[in-house]
């Protein structure tokens, strides 16, 4: 599973992917082209996902989007880890074997990820990090952390 944050955003007369957010949605998707996704999954919110129908449209997928990845609002942490938790869970279930991409928010993603791998070394989630992680029967694990989608970049 990938986890990415949505591209930068602007708020001035609505919600919407900057030019430079726009640009590091197609380097996502260009970074992730070769991992074979098998889908694309997105929290409700339109920045998440925007990012995520354009990453998808460039890999040749459709995006399912998720109320359980939305921002946080006004619920404990312990909510808001046990809500993405379920979610991403849920998602792994559904692609077992199989990558696929998840389009959320820095803070729901953040908090649960500090919980969910615990021990490992704390991840940032900033514009055009992908973060790719493992789950099986004895939960999460990280497998790489990579912080810069530019095309050539490793």
């Amino acid at each position: 599973m990938f986890l990415a944050r949505h591209a930068d955003t602007s708020y001035d007369g609505g919600e919407r992917l900057t030019a430079a957010g726009e640009q590091q949605t197609r380097d996502l998707a260009a970074r992730l082209r070769g991992e074979r996704l098998a889908g694309v999954h997105a929290s409700v919110m339109p920045r998440a996902a925007q990012t995520a129908q354009v990453a998808a449209a460039a890999l040749g997928l459709e995006v399912e989007l998720h109320d359980g990845l939305a921002e946080v609002g006004v619920e404990s942490e312990d909510a808001v880890v046990e809500r993405v938790s379920a979610a991403l869970a849920g998602i792994a279930d559904l692609y077992r074997g199989e990558a696929v991409l998840v389009v959320g928010h820095q803070a729901a993603l953040g908090l649960t990820l500090r919980r969910l791998l615990a021990g490992a070394p704390t991840v940032g989630l900033d514009p055009g990090e992908v973060v790719a992680l493992e789950h099986d029967a004895d939960g999460w694990a990280l497998r790489s952390a990579r912080t810069d989608t530019s095309a050539g970049k490793n």
